[in-house]
């Protein structure tokens, strides 16, 4: 074993060995990833991790050619990302849950950024030495040359005469300044550098009247590409196009996510690109040029890159693990070294670091590297059709240790609703399946990356339709013969939160047990409150699923579980952690109390200092454990 593959071991196993049952312990899916990200540098010369021990993360920074490795520790911080600036410096992108001292504009999550500098082998916080509004970055810092030196551009909330505004900030990080580049106008609210390091789109956004605008930077000045009135969701300035003088921008068009390349040199909006549905953009990782689109299909994930030899490089890397889901997170700048996460349905995701140039892999390590082949469920792709006909598609989980019939299940609902599962590793469904369980996903309508058709078909169907889905697919399963219709619980996160909630109130009978993590209690009282905290557009989103934006609009109190939780037919555990700022922790409070009042069965598990995505090590184990306890005890696996 290496020395740096010794020293990363000690960084992430400090762990229980696993048991001699045939799956794993419960803490063993429960931590948090041993490897969050993998990022090589721009000049192949160094490898960035998220590392983990389960609780608390790390950050690991390795020569390639040495071998040596610096450790730095980030505390407590929630850190999301790394990003190269240049191969001498390395931004670390956290978050923090704050509505105090200098965050005092709204309670949310504000986003910060390092810099650690190798060559000093020092890390500081970037922006402090500018007098802010809120000292946070409210985009992805954009990483340019300017005069060969790494500069970092940021949107930050400024004061420029008495008026807050969306900034844009330039910040030397070999110099070590940071000063205001460019003040916008009162309604910019977001800014696009090109590689030249001048700006060269902006965006703005009224909020009382739900105006938005692209503007581009041409010789003679400012010129508006494009003005939109009313949007269900506001575009979004994505990065550079193709070319690197083009503005990438995601809009919502006729119900499907549509990019759009508008050129600084015309200010055309234009038709959208081409892409496979359900497409992502593939950027470079330091000019975040768009490189191409990725998709999943039947179960892989699928590259459709403009550069030929780009391509090809991603087609040997997939080949080169048969079976496997593999996506490349992160290249060098001569595409020579790169790392590649590599889900396999078989050992879960892991990470390696391939070099073109020495024809050669290395394994960087296990995502889970307390779960062995034992420990991992088969993931079964399902489709079948609604009641009314609609074709849905999702993933059955089946339990190693269980043959698959009559199983007791699980229904995962997913966030958002406007996200949605693919067949990679879910560490919620993985848990669950070694427990005895069968884990059913749905992409119910109003999923996303299947098509503005189903997108589309959850518009106003919010505790409708898009609940009748869940129904059908039990119904699927138990006519398969996978499922015992009659032992069905319910566990979501926020929307999912709502759809075990409704499963238990609004449809009595049907469920066994229900459990919502973050979950929406009453709509009527999270449409005034996103009114009030997040403003109109936030709402938008919300209001176009369940066909309304007024709180005390007619048929609301029909879709409420608070309003029916004396209709409740089974046990429920509500888990909120009380750092939400996505959504209020009171859901589950006035929740739990309704329940209580109703002489109905509730547990409520609070998780301190832990946020709307289960961010912290020790309250996600938290909840894993009182999840399964809570099962154990209202719908046992055998």
């Amino acid at each position: 074993m290496s020395a740096f593959k010794r020293l990363l071991a000690a960084l992430l196993l400090g762990v229980m060995a696993p048991c001699a049952a045939l799956a794993a312990p419960l803490e063993a899916y429960g931590r948090l990833p041993a490897i969050e990200t993998a990022q090589v540098s721009p000049d192949g010369a160094s490898l960035a991790l998220i590392v983990t021990n389960g609780e608390r993360r790390k950050i690991a920074i390795r020569d390639l050619a040495t071998g040596v490795t610096s450790v730095l520790d980030s505390g407590d911080a929630k850190v999301r990302d790394l990003q190269w600036a240049g191969s001498g410096h390395l931004l670390i992108i956290a978050t923090l849950t704050g509505s105090e001292n200098n965050l005092s504009v709204r309670r949310g999550e504000y986003g910060r950024v390092y810099d650690y500098n190798l060559a000093a082998r020092k890390m500081r916080p970037l922006m402090n030495d500018i007098e802010l509004v809120v000292n946070a970055i409210f985009a992805r810092p954009m990483v340019r040359s300017v005069d060969g030196k790494p500069v970092v551009y940021v949107s930050g909330l400024v004061e420029e005469a008495g008026k807050t505004r969306m900034g844009l900030l330039r910040i030397g990080l070999d110099l070590g300044f940071t000063r205001l580049d460019n003040a916008g106008v009162p309604d910019t609210s977001d800014w696009l550098v090109g590689l030249d390091g001048q700006p060269l789109a902006s965006t703005d956004y009224t909020v009382l009247s739900g105006r938005w605008a692209l503007k581009v930077l041409r010789k003679g000045g400012w010129v508006k590409a494009r003005e939109l009135n009313d949007l269900d969701e506001t575009p979004t300035l994505v990065g550079l196009g193709r070319d690197g003088r083009s503005a990438l921008v995601r809009s919502l068009d006729d119900g499907a996510r549509a990019y759009r390349e508008v050129s600084a040199e015309t200010a055309a909006w234009g038709d959208p690109t081409p892409m496979a549905v359900g497409a992502e953009p593939i950027l470079d990782p330091q000019s975040r040029r768009l490189m191409g689109f990725a998709s999943f299909q039947g179960g892989a994930r699928k590259a459709e890159l403009f550069d030929v030899r780009d391509q090809a490089i991603w087609n040997a890397v997939v080949a080169a693990y048969p079976g496997d889901r593999v996506d490349i997170v992160s290249w060098s700048d001569d595409r020579r070294k790169l790392v590649a996460l590599v889900d396999s349905p078989t050992t879960g995701p892991a990470y390696a670091l391939v070099d073109l140039g020495a024809k050669a892999s290395t394994w960087i390590g296990d995502a889970y590297p307390e779960l062995k082949a034992a420990d991992i469920s088969e993931v079964r792709p399902i489709r079948f059709a609604a009641r009314d006909g609609l074709m849905l598609t999702g993933f059955v989980t089946l339990p190693r240790s269980r043959t698959a019939e009559k199983l007791p299940l699980v229904i995962l609902p997913h966030p958002g609703p406007d996200t949605h599962d693919d067949p990679g590793f879910n560490w919620w469904a993985q848990a669950l399946a070694g427990r005895g369980y069968a884990v059913l996903q749905i992409n119910y309508r109003g999923s996303d990356g299947q098509g503005a058709g189903l997108l589309k078909a959850g518009y106003g169907q919010w505790g409708r339709k898009m609940q009748s889905d869940l129904a059908d697919g039990v119904a699927e399963l138990a006519r398969q013969g996978l499922a015992d219709p009659k032992r069905v619980c319910l566990l979501g996160e926020d929307y999912g939160g709502y759809a075990a909630l409704a499963g238990m109130t609004l449809e009595p009978g049907r469920y066994r047990c229900g459990v919502a993590v973050g979950g929406i209690s009453d709509p009527g009282r999270l449409i005034a409150w996103i009114r009030n905290e997040k403003g109109s557009t936030a709402l938008r989103g919300w209001a176009r699923y369940l066909g309304v934006d007024d709180k005390d609009a007619p048929g609301l109190k029909a879709l409420s579980p608070l309003a029916h939780a004396a209709d409740a037919s089974g046990p429920i555990l509500l888990i909120h952690g009380q750092d939400d700022v996505v959504v209020p922790y009171a859901q589950s409070t006035a929740m739990a109390e309704a329940l209580k009042a109703a002489g109905k069965p509730v547990e409520f598990l609070t998780l301190q200092d832990e946020d709307h995505w289960l961010t912290n090590g020790t309250t996600r184990r938290q909840a894993l454990a009182g999840v399964a306890a809570f099962l154990e005890k209202s719908n046992p696996p055998r």
